[in-house]
């Protein structure tokens, strides 16, 4: 899918500024309490989605956070399809100060692959 500059750019600053974990390293952290968040929006959720993940889309995220993930401690992994939505989430619960918002590097599709 083609990106406006100005909408690519707001996700490449977002991707510099909070830290992404590899697809493979999600079953380990998740094991160890982290949180799957897909942020995506509800019909892309249903169809598919990381095992055991919550749901908050991203044009709900600042208004629904707090009541699905209150400790700003938590390890929140947001996750789109690829990166763009995810670091934009990641970035936005940050600003919100969820100290351990990250990305999944390659979102939904890069899990997917690992098989």
């Amino acid at each position: 899918m083609a990106y406006t500059e100005k909408f690519q750019h707001l996700a490449d600053v977002a991707m510099a500024q909070v830290g992404s974990v590899e697809a493979a390293q999600v079953n380990g952290l998740l094991a160890q309490g982290a949180i799957a968040l897909d942020i995506r929006d509800k019909e892309e959720h249903d169809a598919d989605h990381l095992p055991g993940s919550l749901h908050v889309s991203r044009g709900k995220l600042e208004m629904n956070i707090e009541g699905v993930v209150p400790d700003l401690n938590t390890t929140v992994l947001c996750y789109c399809n690829a990166n763009n939505r995810g670091a934009l989430s990641a970035n936005t619960l940050r600003q919100m100060g969820y100290v351990n918002a990250r990305y999944i590097a390659g979102g939904l599709k890069a899990y997917r692959a690992l098989g």
